[in-house]
């Protein structure tokens, strides 16, 4: 005799122990009586034990019955949780997710994404790691990230193996003091800044993301002189309010710009700043997926 326990024989037992009666326990069941009768018999035969007193009036748990009612309930409980969460984690709706993204980012539409992610999906435990753009990269590539928030990064820096999607775009702008000469001008152009020293972010921050700024100033025969090095916006424009230069800077960074600068759009420039998503190409894992469904809509 098969001795093994499944899971219809407690549906089984359960029913009629609640039931406590034959009939309606076959008929909540969607089965006849006789086929519900002979798997209870198989699952007492099984425990060696009687589960319930029958007689042609009634049907009554024993004390064995009463214990294994509630063993029983507990383990379709669980078993049903274990389900549900199961198909919480292939549906992406569970788990750890490790995005890292730059700083500037959080001055663009990407506060809004976490929002919108973190209502979507609350089970999801969120980590999030502020970085620059290619550390963002040697993250995604040594496996400590699933998902990374660029600004300006070169396909190239990414290698084989991942893509990158651009969900964000903006114009650059230049960023002076308030007393510059130049600063009541409603624009102005980059090669009016030939002259100027440059308060900037490292090459090592990324490679493109710091070239194609400049790249402004070099359609205009030079290459400005960077005088002082800083590693976030923030401390830059304040740099630059304090009179230690001028920088081209997304146009982002008005948002905590200080009285004491004045970010100026800039004539004839053509290339823009962008914020892209990247993931691992061919990326099958439904928490990353859905992540990257809510980013690509939100700057659609």
């Amino acid at each position: 005799m098969n001795t093994d326990i499944e899971l219809r024989h407690l549906r089984y037992f359960v029913a009629v122990a609640e039931e406590l009666h034959f009939g309606r326990a076959a008929k909540r069941l969607h089965l006849a009586q006789p086929p519900l009768s002979q798997q209870i018999r198989k699952l007492e035969e099984i425990l060696g034990l009687t589960l319930f007193d029958r007689t042609s009036r009634s049907v009554s748990l024993t004390a064995a019955g009463v214990e294994f009612l509630e063993r029983a309930q507990r383990t379709l409980r669980n078993v049903q949780r274990d389900i549900e969460e199961t198909r919480s984690i292939g549906r992406g709706e569970v788990g750890s997710l490790h995005i890292g993204f730059v700083g500037s980012a959080m001055l663009t539409t990407l506060p809004a994404i976490f929002r919108e992610y973190r209502a979507a999906y609350p089970s999801v435990r969120l980590h999030l790691h502020e970085s620059f753009t290619a550390k963002v990269i040697e993250g995604l590539q040594n496996g400590t990230l699933d998902a990374g928030l660029l600004r300006d990064g070169d396909p190239g820096d990414l290698m084989d193996g991942f893509v990158s999607t651009t969900i964000y775009s903006e114009p650059f702008v230049a960023v002076l003091p308030a007393r510059h000469p130049r600063a009541k001008q409603k624009s102005i152009s980059a090669g009016a800044l030939r002259d100027e020293p440059f308060v900037y972010y490292p090459r090592s921050a990324g490679i493109h993301a710091f070239e194609k700024p400049l790249s402004l100033c070099e359609e205009h025969g030079f290459h400005p002189q960077i005088v002082q090095e800083a590693h976030n916006w923030l401390t830059i424009v304040r740099l630059i309010g304090a009179g230690l230069g001028v920088t081209i800077a997304p146009a982002c960074v008005r948002l905590i710009a200080s009285p004491e600068v004045v970010c100026l759009p800039i004539q004839g420039a053509r290339i823009v700043s962008n914020i892209e998503l990247a993931t691992f190409a061919g990326e099958s894992r439904p928490i990353v997926k859905r992540f990257a469904q809510i980013v690509n809509e939100s700057g659609a």
